[in-house]
Formats: C-alpha cells, structure tokens, sequence
C-alpha cells in the first residue's frame, strides 16, 4: 500500500512532450475514480508540452474493456503511447482476481505485441475509499504517475527507432 504522494516527481527529469501523440482509454465503470485519474494524465500531458489536439480519449464500459480499448486505439491512431485508466474494487467473489489478472496479462501482452507502450493505470484496492486515495486524495493521483510514464516511455521508443 502506497504510503507517500504518487504524484511526486521531479519535473526537471520529463522529457518535453510537445512532438508526442498520446491516447487515453477510459473505463466507465467507477467513472468517479476514473475520470478524476482521467483529469491527472491529461493535465499532466499538457503541462509537459502536449497540443490537447494530440490526445486521443476514448471510453469502454468496464477495466476488461481496457485492452480491446487500447489496442483498436492504437491500430487507428498514429500514437507515441496509450495510457489505460480503470479500477476494479475487491468484491465478494472471485470476479477480481480474474477481472485484474485479464487486465494486467492483456496490457503486458499489448506491450509485447504492438510497438506502443502502454501504460497500465488501473487501480486495484479493497475499498473504495483506497481508490479515492489514489485518484485525488492522500496518496495524490495515479494517472499523473502515468502520464509521467508514457512520456517517459514515448521518448525511450523515440530515441530506439
């Protein structure tokens, strides 16, 4: 469990973003927590140099919608990264595991498959107040740590080419 601000970082070590084309897959599904991580990595985005017309955003019903979402994305996008926002709240059944393993397993293999960097921006708590932390409260907003990483990794896959 995070214990610090996620959202700390030292803003001198982020690549310029201004050349870069970036798109967001949005789960719906907690959109509370969702859209506020939404907010994170767009703002985050453009305050590193992103024209907000280089931001592609789309939303699917739910985090298992998360990997069809970035993929199709990426495939009709000339994009430099995807970032995939979604969070899935420990329930009572099993519903979690396989919903967070799906989800994980398929951003990796998007990775793996596709010359995109995708970045994996799904909370996976045991409470919804965990979740809040994450998305705006204590521990700050996991989707400025993400946009932070697809800038990141947007620069690696440029300077490899």
């Amino acid at each position: 469990m995070a214990t610090t601000n996620l959202s700390a970082y030292d803003k001198n070590t982020i690549p310029n973003a201004k050349d870069f084309r970036f798109g967001i897959v949005v789960s719906e599904w907690n959109s509370d927590i969702t859209f506020s991580l939404q907010k994170g990595a767009f703002d985050t985005l453009i305050k590193h140099g992103t024209d907000a017309k280089n931001i592609t955003t789309v939303y699917v019903p739910g985090s298992f919608e998360l990997v069809y979402g970035c993929k199709k994305l990426i495939q009709s996008e000339e994009l430099d990264a995807v970032i995939a926002i979604g969070n899935v709240i420990q329930g009572e059944t099993k519903h979690f595991d396989f919903v967070c393993e799906a989800v994980s397993q398929g951003i990796k293999d998007i990775n793996f498959h596709l010359d995109v960097p995708a970045i994996f921006c799904v909370l996976t708590d045991n409470t919804k107040q965990q979740s809040i932390d994450r998305s705006g409260g204590k521990h700050g907003n996991k989707g400025i740590e993400s946009a932070i990483a697809a800038i990141k990794m947007a620069e690696l896959r440029s300077s490899l080419k």
